[in-house]
């Protein structure tokens, strides 16, 4: 009777063949409305991207192939003629092009070292406990977020050759006075990156100071155990943790710099002659003033390869040197 009874009250149980393709319908149910919020949440950034990056792109790589001219009402297919003018000595926007992306290389290996160097430096000395060590992180981060107007006017009165601060105060501690600094080669070169250096310096120094504070301290216990020294300690530990710090900010570093426009722009015109006009300044000329969009829009598609080519290699290089390193 016990039995019986037992087996009366006691519920059925479900098989564990029926149990498993129910968990897995509620899984891919959970999963399926997590999915549609975080493209609910997404759609606004996805919408402005599509609208002003991908759009855009597209429609410049259109531009490049055809003759597309604001003044024309109809537009001729060409294929690939805007690109070959380029490449083509002699031709109308070929010399200028290229000598405007040699302009951009100086800037860009004249920067980009300083822009790496620099920010490791500061943000060693930032990242020891002394006093006042906020203070001074803002200090170093405060000239970022101006804008490059701003950085422009202000710097293009104390660089000025006649009156301005700095060759005042060079005069006053006797030395020389009359220095051209955005007038004349090198000087212009020698002012632009200063003051690319002091802007932007900020934010990569932020950023290594980061990296900085994810290292393990137990690494550095180890090298002190081992007797190394500072510099020992720095290549051995410190550089090897800031690897992917690094590989970031020398790609960001390096797109930025090659797309310099508006310290150029602002303090020396592109001058003296064209000797600091940029590429980017020459495709906005070209583009915007002489009305010729579709050699510009092939313009900004070679330099858009030409650092494609650039990150590319630089992924692989700090890579290998990752792979090496773990090895």
């Amino acid at each position: 009777m016990t039995s019986l009874a037992t087996t009366a009250v006691a519920p059925p149980r479900e098989s564990a063949g029926g149990r498993g393709p129910a968990r897995t319908r509620a899984r891919r149910a959970t999963g399926r409305r997590r999915t549609g919020i975080a493209y609910i949440f997404l759609a606004p950034f996805l919408i402005l991207f599509l609208v002003f990056i991908v759009a855009p792109a597209v429609f410049g790589l259109w531009m490049s192939l055809t003759d597309w001219s604001p003044f024309r009402d109809v537009q001729h297919f060409i294929g690939l003629q805007n690109y070959i003018n380029l490449f083509t000595p002699g031709s109308t926007t070929s010399g200028d092009f290229w000598q405007s992306m040699g302009a951009t290389g100086i800037f860009v290996v004249a920067s980009v070292p300083l822009l790496l160097v620099v920010p490791i430096l500061v943000a060693l000395l930032l990242n020891r406990k002394v006093r006042g060590s906020t203070f001074f992180r803002t200090v170093f981060f405060a000239p970022y977020v101006l804008g490059v107007a701003v950085i422009g006017v202000v710097w293009g009165y104390i660089l000025d050759t006649q009156s301005g601060v700095l060759n005042y105060l060079l005069d006053l501690v006797g030395l020389p006075s009359n220095i051209p600094w955005t007038v004349d080669v090198p000087w212009a070169w020698v002012s632009l990156v200063g003051v690319t250096v002091w802007w932007t310096m900020g934010l990569n120094t932020i950023i290594v100071l980061a990296g900085l504070k994810g290292i393990n301290g137990d690494l550095y216990e180890a090298a002190a155990l081992d007797g190394a020294g500072a510099f020992r300690t720095f290549f051995s530990v410190t550089l090897p943790g800031l690897r992917p710090v690094m590989l970031f900010i020398t790609t960001t570093t390096i797109l930025a710099s090659a797309n310099m426009f508006g310290q150029s722009y602002i303090l020396t015109k592109g001058g003296p002659g064209n000797a600091t006009r940029t590429a980017i300044m020459y495709i906005a000329d070209q583009g915007l003033s002489q009305n010729n969009m579709a050699p510009a829009a092939a313009m900004s598609y070679v330099l858009f390869a030409i650092l494609s080519i650039i990150s590319i290699v630089n992924f692989r290089i700090q890579r290998d040197r990752g792979e090496k390193g773990v090895s």
